[in-house]
């Protein structure tokens, strides 16, 4: 299929751990139209934004933290034939630290409603999670050596 005969979505997020292995997550509210969940700090790029310059601005967003962008840690796409367009999301994840702010969710009537640290060890015991989140995890171990993904 020819990139001209789809909508896409590029979409950045962040993950940011602290020197107590917690993880930033926020809750994304569903919008409506889907069910609630556990994502990543993160979102869709503006049309005049940099990938690093819709990550600060969504982190800051959705957690009330001002962030240093890092290096990508990975990709993520999906896809789907709605109509009248098929439809693909394309997701770069980034290592990100926290650099000031305090948390608590700054947008007002978005798709995000509270943001939290959480242990590491137990996002993946959470059924309410977004994919993204179970990617970001995945990576970052794997660049950890551990490869694990049972955390």
């Amino acid at each position: 299929m020819h990139f001209t005969t789809y909508d896409t979505r590029v979409a950045s997020y962040a993950l940011i751990l602290d020197d107590q292995d917690r993880i930033l997550l926020s809750w994304w509210n569903g919008e409506g139209r889907f069910e609630p969940a556990w994502t990543l700090p993160g979102g869709g790029v503006e049309f005049e934004e940099s990938l690093e310059e819709s990550l600060v601005r969504e982190v800051h967003e959705e957690t009330g933290y001002d962030v240093v962008v890092r290096a990508p840690l990975t990709t993520h796409s999906w896809f789907r034939y709605d109509e009248p367009r098929p439809f693909k999301a394309v997701r770069v994840v980034y290592d990100a630290s926290v650099v000031g702010g305090r948390l608590g969710t700054t947008e007002v009537g978005g798709s995000t409603d509270y943001a939290a640290w959480m242990p590491l060890a137990e996002v993946a015991g959470q059924s309410q999670r977004t994919d993204i989140v179970d990617v970001a995890v995945a990576a970052h171990l794997a660049r950890a050596g551990g490869g694990r993904t049972d955390r």
